[in-house]
């Protein structure tokens, strides 16, 4: 693994394992991410992304189970782990310590009956072994770094005396407690207004400048992605369809999901009918396919106006291009 590479998943397959069947989540999803830069998973709700960032954490509940690939994280030291393979005790040192998770919705996340400051000073304790005054101090450091004010009376509220953003804001700073060499934030800013979003996004890249790290970023907003990612990954139905350079794919996307997901963006510059009326947004027909009913082939194929029978056979992910991969194999024929 080059060492300029923090994470490295290939091949990963995440299965629900029932008693009379099993139910595919992800299958063979490959991606990397470099040392200080965005890698945005991006997708529509039950493509994967959350269960991809669960499986990389290996928090996935039961009968949640990683099925096969590998998770390579390179460590401080340098060391590589393969986190689909790593023992119970070498996760609780990597959760918190290397590698952080700011989740969907911080009142979920946060415990309502401690407080804010406990709950960061908790992790101090665990992965620092910070006590007393000096882990007081670290506390309120971290929730000024986030830009909260009046942080030495805040660090003693409870998350339920705080607004969304404030909540955010201290999810933020109980993520970077330990200063992570990855954070993964999955959709961090959906349950904000604009306004607050917008700071929040805002902040993560101040952070992330100012802390060197490398940020997972998974959303569904294609508006973010093109503001906070170097990268992009976009997911459907468990698999990555196609992965490269933010400019270089929005400007030219090769699968028809990609385009699709595109064209469905709101947009000042969209075209009027012959009446004067506003042509409608274009939209992508058709749903998701089931986990337990999946189409043979591209599982895109029977939602795509372009597919044809030679798209019902295997589909993979393969180079378009310099740091270009799609798995719509017409795109490949045609470049």
């Amino acid at each position: 693994m080059a060492q300029d590479i923090v994470l490295k998943v290939e091949n990963l397959s995440t299965s629900f394992l029932f008693k009379r069947r099993t139910v595919p989540a992800l299958r063979d999803v490959t991606f990397t991410l470099r040392e200080g830069k965005t890698l945005a998973l991006v997708g529509e709700s039950g493509s994967g992304k959350s269960v991809t960032s669960l499986s990389i954490l290996r928090l996935l509940s039961s009968p949640g189970q990683i099925v096969g690939g590998s998770i390579l994280y390179r460590t401080r030291s340098g060391a590589v782990l393969d986190l689909a393979g790593a023992s119970a005790r070498t996760m609780r040192q990597v959760r918190g310590g290397e590698i952080s998770m700011i989740f969907q919705e911080p009142m979920s996340s946060l415990n309502p009956l401690m407080r804010v400051g406990d709950q960061i000073g908790e992790m101090l304790t665990l992965h620092l072994g910070l006590r007393g005054a000096a882990m007081q101090t670290r506390v309120r450091e971290l929730l000024e770094l986030v830009e909260i004010p009046a942080a030495a009376r805040r660090m003693w509220d409870y998350p339920h005396s705080m607004s969304g953003g404030m909540r955010q804001r201290v999810m933020i700073a109980l993520a970077l407690a330990c200063n992570p060499r990855l954070l993964i934030a999955d959709e961090p800013t959906t349950a904000l207004d604009v306004t607050i979003q917008a700071q929040i996004l805002r902040l993560m890249q101040r952070l992330q400048g100012e802390l060197g790290m490398s940020i997972l970023f998974i959303t569904h907003d294609m508006g973010v992605v093109a503001e906070m990612a170097d990268e992009v990954a976009v997911m459907y139905a468990g698999e990555v369809v196609e992965q490269g350079a933010v400019r270089p794919l929005f400007a030219r996307p090769s699968h028809p999901y990609t385009t699709g997901l595109l064209a469905s963006i709101p947009s000042a510059a969209r075209g009027f009918a012959e009446d004067g009326t506003r042509l409608p947004l274009q939209a992508i027909p058709g749903s998701v396919p089931s986990p337990l009913d999946l189409p043979p082939g591209c599982t895109f194929a029977p939602r795509c106006a372009s597919s044809e029978a030679s798209c019902r056979e295997t589909a993979r992910l393969a180079p378009l291009g310099p740091d270009h991969l799609t798995r719509c194999w017409k795109m490949r024929q045609s470049a």
